[in-house]
């Protein structure tokens, strides 16, 4: 059956475009065995480079952008899940090297699905997007090594002011955690601190300049 998707394409001579089309399912993924119907994808600021063909995010043309998504199984090949099934992703490539969210179908592998959690929208899932999911495992992740508020330990936040590290210091100082912003952006002081942060550390008192990515 026919459904539309945000296709971004890339001649070889010429700038990137992008266009809504119709296209087939025999145009989905063929190496994934989950075949989704998509409700609800979210904005990203890698969607908008690779709209604008920037960052070398996009591998292969033709693509279809959108780094998450929700939405029912229409079909699957895994055990894991039934059509009729309430699905969010919020990982690996997706978007980036894999078709993404901004369609009416997505079509993906089974590992890369969670079961819509209990009490969520669909809606509700995408607001709170991947950011949002990655900041809250991280923060579950260290609760399960044995980390808790009533410890009095400062938990350093690196990124902070940026879209997971808002949210994990939102996450953290909500759930009584004392929250060591960091940050390079010293004009973002007041927002850190209204998400509750307890002091903000500038990114240059922890390392040495440096020129090269991964030094950072």
């Amino acid at each position: 059956m026919a459904f539309r998707a945000l296709v971004v394409d890339k001649p070889e001579q010429g700038p990137v475009s992008s266009e809504i089309k119709s296209l087939e399912d025999s145009a989905l993924p063929e190496e994934g065995n989950v075949v989704v119907r998509v409700t609800h994808s979210t904005l990203n600021y890698k969607d908008g480079l690779c709209l604008n063909g920037v960052g070398g995010l996009v591998r292969n043309y033709p693509h279809v952008p959108g780094i998450d998504f929700a939405g029912v199984v229409e079909s699957s090949d895994d055990d894991r899940y039934a059509a009729g099934d309430e699905v969010v992703l919020t990982g690996w490539r997706v978007g980036e090297v894999w078709w993404g969210g901004f369609a009416e179908k997505a079509k993906v592998k089974a590992d890369w699905l969670v079961p819509m959690p209990k009490g969520l929208t669909a809606r509700q899932a995408m607001a709170i997007g991947t950011a949002g999911f990655t900041s809250m495992l991280a923060v579950m992740a260290l609760e399960k090594q044995g980390l808790s508020p009533d410890d009095g330990k400062e938990v350093l936040v690196t990124g902070a002011a940026g879209g997971v590290g808002s949210v994990a210091t939102a996450i953290l100082a909500k759930r009584g955690y004392a929250v060591a912003a960091v940050t390079g952006r010293p004009e973002q002081e007041d927002y850190l601190k209204s998400l509750g942060a307890s002091r903000i550390v500038a990114r240059a008192d922890l390392s040495e300049p440096s020129g090269r990515p991964l030094d950072k």
